[in-house]
């Protein structure tokens, strides 16, 4: 009986979901001078896939641009699916939106700097992120959304 009450947190597996480069400008691009511009958009998403079980996905959108002409863009997503059992419902929303996410990011910052340089570019490193903030602005978002402003 005890056992079964016990906290459960286990990595099952961590997998590579989704990964798309593109070059639309190549290669009258790659002869540019001009220092791109880039900007990178994270996501978090989770998804319950069986009792206690979920798959949690942390997205990476990474683009250059030189003006207003892509030079590339790199959309990645890296997934894990983590049993989470026993843990209380108060924080369930930290264990998927912060511990996973901090688990699955260093795959997803190594698999994204590794094919932007296999596409022929210095490579991209996405900067360290603090998922607990993240998390926290995310909440505080969506209880404003709902119209119960924070204390």
């Amino acid at each position: 009986m005890s056992e079964q009450e016990n906290p459960v947190f286990q990595i099952q597996r961590v997998y590579l979901k989704d990964l798309s480069l593109e070059q639309p400008n190549s290669p009258a691009i790659l002869l540019e001078q001009t220092q791109p511009s880039v900007d990178i958009q994270l996501g978090v998403e989770a998804t319950p896939v069986a009792e206690g079980v979920f798959e949690v996905a942390v997205t990476a959108t990474v683009q250059t641009k030189i003006e207003d002409k892509t030079v590339f863009l790199v959309e990645a997503k890296q997934a894990g699916i983590f049993e989470i059992r026993n843990i209380p419902e108060e924080q369930m929303g930290g264990v998927i939106g912060v511990a996973c996410p901090q688990i699955i990011y260093p795959y997803l910052r190594g698999n994204v700097a590794d094919i932007v340089t296999r596409a022929g570019f210095p490579p991209v490193h996405l900067a360290e992120i603090n998922f607990q903030a993240m998390y926290e602005q995310q909440a505080a978002a969506a209880a404003q959304a709902d119209g119960q402003l924070p204390q």
